[in-house]
């Protein structure tokens, strides 16, 4: 199979499957290696950005999805008729760096990093599909383990989460206090 063709497969199953796919089942599919196929969609994506498509192919971890330019967002969701998505809270943005950054974590050690009870947070963010149950703790009790989705990804318009930015350094006070290197020295 040509490049083009194969990159005319790949639009295809893409559009039509309308979920992330996996590169291995893509490369299954289309009986081309994975590394080529990477190189292949590397170059349709591309394509897309350079021509200001109104369509791109988005990468979350392994997988590829094809959506809407973001430039074009309001039109998408006029025609939908649908309303924005509610923005997330603070607690909800506290909630979901603690497990982005510290992933796979329990409820408990959210609630420990926060201070405050976390259940309402955890089930919203459950229910959004940001975050997702991942098995649980080896310890009495069996705690539930969550971590993030491929759909947090998505949405904060990351690859993988070797993205997230870096966290600042934190430093201990005399008095038993955590702070932020950088917040003191400014």
């Amino acid at each position: 199979m040509e490049i083009a063709e194969i990159q005319r497969a790949v639009e295809g199953i893409l559009f039509a499957v309308g979920d992330p796919i996996e590169l291995s089942r893509l490369s299954e599919i289309l009986d081309v290696d994975e590394i080529s196929l990477e190189k292949i969609i590397t170059q349709l994506r591309d394509e897309y950005d350079f021509e200001q498509r109104g369509i791109r192919i988005v990468k979350l971890d392994n997988s590829y999805q094809m959506c809407s330019a973001p430039a074009y967002a309001a039109f998408v969701r006029k025609a939908l008729e649908t309303k924005r998505a509610p923005r997330l809270s603070p607690p909800l943005l506290e909630v979901l760096s603690v497990i982005a950054y510290r992933q796979p974590v329990t409820r408990a050690y959210v609630e420990q990093v926060r201070g405050v009870d976390c259940s309402y947070s955890i089930t919203s963010l459950v229910e959004k599909g940001l975050i997702r149950e991942s098995g649980r703790l080896d310890v009495p009790g069996k705690p539930i383990l969550y971590r993030t989705t491929k759909d947090f990804l998505r949405v904060f318009g990351l690859e993988t989460l070797n993205d997230l930015p870096e966290l600042p350094e934190f430093a201990d006070t005399e008095d038993g206090q955590v702070t932020f290197n950088e917040i003191e020295q400014q």
